[in-house]
């Protein structure tokens, strides 16, 4: 009896946390740099890159290493998950499978037309891309604070509450509300302890050359956690770049203090990738 009243003292407590909070007023979709993009470098690329923003962003997330991919000689795809940049009301009956979808719809739409594709994703967006990495042949991935564990204490009970609460509410700030939702559908939430399910059991058979970015001060998600994620990859060609405790979650952005960083590793390691594939025929065979 005794465990059941902790029990119910942990849900009711969860759900004070997490309350069932209105939608936002407007739509994240009025802001033109919140929309897909397709940057192309003033001369025709050999390599692609397709960039996917994490769990409640939008595509702005992912711009400014979109731009700046762009500059440096490659074509830049950043598209939208489904659910993400309107309002967060159009999350909340979405499921992963459907982000994937679309994850997979670009991939495919970039190798149709480069032999090189790479992927560069945020968060859950990181994690959506080793999904993809199990599925399709894609030339390397840079992953921005994954995960395979949430820090809030009452996760692992938003299988239970999202059948109580629809929302949890947090705090953005100002200069960042108009491209993430100030509530977080909770089913997506577990929607994504889903998604870590999915890859978790296939990190081994990833082969794909991985480059991991993690930072020490992420509130958000349990940064111990990337290391437990590159150990287990499969990959034989993998590096885990490290942050200090004054970098947070987001390592996207030019709100990260260490970005340059971020992007001038992210693309020593693409044109490593590049050269060793220079030599290669359309079948992957080294020419001699």
């Amino acid at each position: 009896m005794a465990g059941c009243s902790l029990k119910n003292m942990a849900v009711q407590q969860a759900t004070e946390l997490f309350s069932s909070c209105p939608p936002r007023q407007f739509s994240l979709q009025d802001q033109p740099d919140n929309q897909p993009f397709l940057f192309e470098p003033r001369q025709p690329a050999q390599a692609a890159v397709l960039l996917v923003h994490g769990f409640t962003a939008t595509p702005w997330e992912m711009r400014s290493l979109g731009t700046a991919l762009a500059e440096a000689g490659y074509l830049s795809m950043g598209i939208c998950l489904p659910g993400h940049g309107t309002t967060s009301a159009d999350l909340v009956n979405c499921r992963y499978e459907d982000w994937l979808q679309e994850v997979c719809r670009g991939y495919l739409e970039l190798a149709d037309r480069h032999r090189q594709v790479y992927g560069v994703g945020m968060s859950t967006g990181a994690l959506l891309l080793l999904a993809l990495a199990e599925r399709k042949p894609i030339t390397g991935l840079a992953l921005l604070s994954p995960f395979l564990r949430l820090r809030h204490r009452m996760a692992p009970l938003v299988g239970v509450l999202r059948f109580f609460k629809r929302y949890q509410h947090r705090e953005v700030p100002d200069n960042l509300a108009a491209h993430y939702y100030k509530e977080r559908p909770l089913n997506g939430i577990y929607q994504i302890y889903r998604l870590i399910r999915n890859i978790r059991s296939g990190l081994q058979r990833i082969s794909t050359p991985t480059l991991i970015f993690s930072a020490k001060g992420d509130e958000t998600v349990d940064a111990a956690s990337a290391h437990d994620l590159f150990r287990q990859l499969g990959s034989r060609q993998k590096r885990f770049h490290q942050f200090g405790p004054e970098i947070s979650h987001v390592l996207a952005t030019r709100e990260n203090p260490r970005w340059q960083e971020t992007l001038d590793q992210t693309l020593m390691f693409f044109r490593e990738l590049d050269r060793e594939r220079e030599g290669e025929t359309e079948d992957g065979q080294k020419v001699s």
